[in-house]
């Protein structure tokens, strides 16, 4: 079984490269509102030295020879105006250039910040599908266990017994899973790893999903799968359960004799994936980092709300089809980026699922 390996938490580089990317959005913008208010003013200020100088020609006009000092006062004036307003639209023009580049050196930067949390994300999913892939081996190998055989083809006390106490051995090694269960081909739990922790005993999990791809599976190459789900075998803890059929003398094309379930511990993994994903101290403050299905029903949150909310996902159908990418768009009123990676699957297994980074920007 493979250690899980979390990513190290991002350091005050990251924390500062982000707050930069934030500073220089703020300073284009702070920039272009200030020269547009100056431009606008000086256009004011030269509209009224224009009416005045217009308004002094009229008058010396009509003064005639005693107004023609005043004239030539008053055309200067005009010509003061002229050559302040082809200033002003000089000024403009540079400024809307350096403003232009500052804009696009601030949406590169948050090219790079988009890119990065794309990153992130599919860091999640991969590192979710490793793991879970390790599961269906798990559970494969572990129903041709002579245990789990003999508790179904010689039935009794002693053979579930020596099972569930074969099974807490397993379970003592493998601590990822909160209980391995053999249930009968109608259902009914025959036997469990840890009967002392979780009454599971005669229960049924006839209606459960992964039961029914187990007893209906025809080899034992075949193994079932239920998504996350709260489960009575274990006081109502979220797992995901994976199941293969037991098989008579243990062979992969042996007749079905009894299901194995075993229950992985899916917040324990999930959770730490989602709340360990390095982004800096600023980030977390903004950023919500879940696992959802292809519905948008959450998996694994970074706020707790497993199978509690439900994402809307319409906005992301175009990067989804893709695989991986980023978008802005808003949320609840605010500028938000929105990156997600897809589940792209590790050897034989895929969850299909979706890893998604929704980050608050400054606005």
């Amino acid at each position: 079984m493979a250690n899980l390996q979390i990513q190290p938490a991002a350091n005050s580089k990251t924390d500062s490269f982000d707050k930069r990317i934030d500073s220089i959005r703020h300073l284009s913008k702070s920039i272009s509102s200030k020269m547009k208010n100056s431009l606008r003013k000086i256009d004011e200020i030269n509209m009224r030295v224009r009416l005045l100088s217009f308004n002094a020609q009229i008058q010396a006009a009509k003064a005639g020879e005693a107004g023609r000092t005043f004239a030539v006062v008053a055309n200067e004036i005009g010509t003061l105006s002229t050559n302040t307003a082809q200033v002003a639209e000089g000024l403009a023009e540079e400024t809307k250039n350096d403003i232009n580049q500052l804009s696009e050196i601030s949406n590169f930067l948050a090219v790079v910040r988009g890119g990065r949390l794309v990153d992130l994300a599919h860091t999640n999913i991969d590192l979710i599908d490793r793991n879970l892939y390790e599961r269906s081996c798990d559970v494969r190998w572990w129903a041709t266990d002579s245990s789990a055989v003999g508790a179904f083809a010689n039935p009794g006390p002693d053979s579930s017994r020596h099972a569930c106490e074969r099974l807490g051995v397993i379970l003592n090694a493998y601590t990822v899973y909160l209980d391995i269960v053999l249930c009968d081909l109608n259902g009914m739990v025959i036997a469990n790893g840890r009967p002392s922790r979780y009454k599971s005993i005669g229960m049924s999990v006839a209606a459960n999903e992964w039961f029914r791809k187990a007893r209906h599976s025809t080899s034992g190459d075949d193994f079932g799968f239920e998504t996350v789900h709260a489960s009575p075998l274990v006081q109502g803890q979220h797992i995901l359960a994976y199941s293969c059929g037991v098989r008579r003398d243990g062979q992969a094309n042996g007749e079905i004799i009894g299901v194995i379930g075993i229950l992985f511990n899916w917040e324990a993994l999930a959770q730490t994936i989602v709340q360990q994903t390095p982004l800096s101290p600023s980030e977390k403050e903004t950023t919500r980092v879940c696992i959802i299905d292809k519905t948008g029903n959450i998996l694994a949150d970074t706020k707790n709300a497993i199978l509690k909310e439900r994402i809307d996902i319409s906005h992301l159908e175009s990067i989804l089809l893709q695989g991986r990418g980023f978008t802005n768009s808003e949320l609840r009123g605010s500028p938000t980026l929105f990156a997600v990676a897809t589940s792209s699957g590790y050897e034989t297994y895929s969850t299909g699922w979706y890893s998604i980074i929704i980050q608050t920007l400054n606005s």
